[in-house]
């Protein structure tokens, strides 16, 4: 079992940064790739970005490449966001999820544990 907590999210103006977290406690996240996903009003939660175990490689979505940066700190069972250039329809809930193998993927059913969500806001 593992749980997600997210966090880092706010409001921020269109040009700025935000860093959110994803914190893990279980034991199986230690073989874990995760995933990050959005979901904006009214529309379907999308995927955003994902990274594999132990963390060599990436998996961006077209719209993120560039400004968004995936990381992992393996010691601290966490996963970083790095958001930079935000713009407004970066605006939504960001999910973190955690998949039972190594493989990043941009599939949501490919992930078994999903966080809470935390809300990025970017105005215009």
């Amino acid at each position: 079992q593992v749980q997600l907590v997210e966090s880092g999210g706010g409001l921020v103006q269109a040009g700025g940064s935000l860093r959110l977290s994803c914190a893990a406690s279980g034991r199986t996240f230690s073989t874990s790739a995760v995933g990050w996903f959005r979901q904006a009003p009214g529309k379907e939660r999308d995927f955003v970005v994902s990274i594999s175990w132990p963390g060599r490689r990436t998996y961006y979505a077209d719209s993120v490449k560039g400004r968004f940066t995936i990381s992992r700190d393996n010691a601290k069972n966490t996963v970083f966001l790095q958001m930079n250039t935000l713009k407004p329809e970066d605006t939504a809930v960001y999910y973190c999820a955690a998949r039972k193998g190594p493989d990043p993927s941009n599939e949501e059913y490919e992930y078994d544990y999903w966080g809470q969500g935390t809300q990025v806001t970017v105005s215009s």
